[in-house]
């Protein structure tokens, strides 16, 4: 069902029951799965593939070259997953050479205004609130929700199921089942909350707590406290990706409680 006032090229490619409000522009490299909705004054440009049974609404432009002074014009993509909401105002931009696309996951929300840029990967069940800035490069893993009026400098990368407050500026890499607040942003606490809402036992939540005592409070650089975690608790799955994340940080994570003035 497409709008008689929607200019949509013909090359493009619109699955079955896909609805085209009125005023929205879709170029001709432009992929839109089926039960999607597009709203009004939505524009959708080359590059973008869009999943099944998703939302966009108006004002929202899709796959604008990047901001980035060093794109020249490539061929690159966006690509947004199932089941995603994309509202008002938001823009995501196409990736560069650097990457060759920026994506957004399944079951994602994202709240209007927000701004995601090039070369960006946010996983599944990510919740970027109003207003954020995403700057090139980032990584957002699944289950992180993001308060709003919150900005993300370039190349950082934020673990999953992680929590981080409105109006937060991120300059540090955050490790995953944290949450993050305080100016300058800083640890603080486990993300009890979500992960028992997603399914994590007492057990597994006390385990997570353990090992962020261990890096933030127990008075040991980041070095030494890899190395008691290592040799003190025994492997498992969080653990194991904790550790990862904080070994392959160039550019280190954020600090932890009392690091910082309030």
């Amino acid at each position: 069902m497409v709008h008689q006032l929607a200019v949509v090229d013909k090359r493009a490619k619109i699955g079955k029951n896909v609805v085209v409000e009125a005023f929205t522009t879709i170029s001709g490299d432009v992929e839109i799965g089926e039960g999607t909705w597009i709203g009004p004054n939505v524009t959708i440009m080359d590059g973008t593939k869009i999943g099944k049974n998703c939302k966009v609404f108006p004002g929202a432009v899709l796959g604008g070259i990047p901001q980035d002074l060093k794109f020249d014009g490539e061929d690159t993509f966006v690509y947004i997953g199932d089941n995603t909401v994309i509202r008002e105002a938001v823009t995501v931009n196409r990736g560069t050479k650097a990457l060759g696309y920026t994506k957004i996951g399944n079951d994602c929300l994202v709240m209007a205004t927000a701004h995601v840029a090039h070369d960006c990967v946010l996983g599944n069940n990510v919740i970027i609130a109003n207003a954020c800035g995403i700057a090139g490069h980032v990584e957002i893993g699944d289950y992180v929700v993001m308060g709003g009026l919150s900005a993300v400098q370039q190349f950082c990368k934020i673990g999953k199921h992680v929590m981080i407050s409105g109006g937060s500026l991120i300059r540090k890499d955050i490790p995953p089942y944290v949450k993050v607040a305080r100016d300058p942003i800083s640890y603080a606490g486990i993300n009890s909350v979500g992960l028992r809402r997603r399914g994590f036992n007492n057990d597994k939540i006390f385990e997570i707590q353990k090992i962020y005592r261990a890096i933030f409070q127990m008075k040991m650089n980041t070095t030494q406290a890899i190395e008691f975690i290592e040799k003190e608790m025994l492997p498992t799955v969080e653990r194991d990706e904790i550790l990862t994340f904080i070994q392959n940080s160039p550019r280190g994570i954020v600090k932890g409680y009392g690091s910082s003035k309030d």
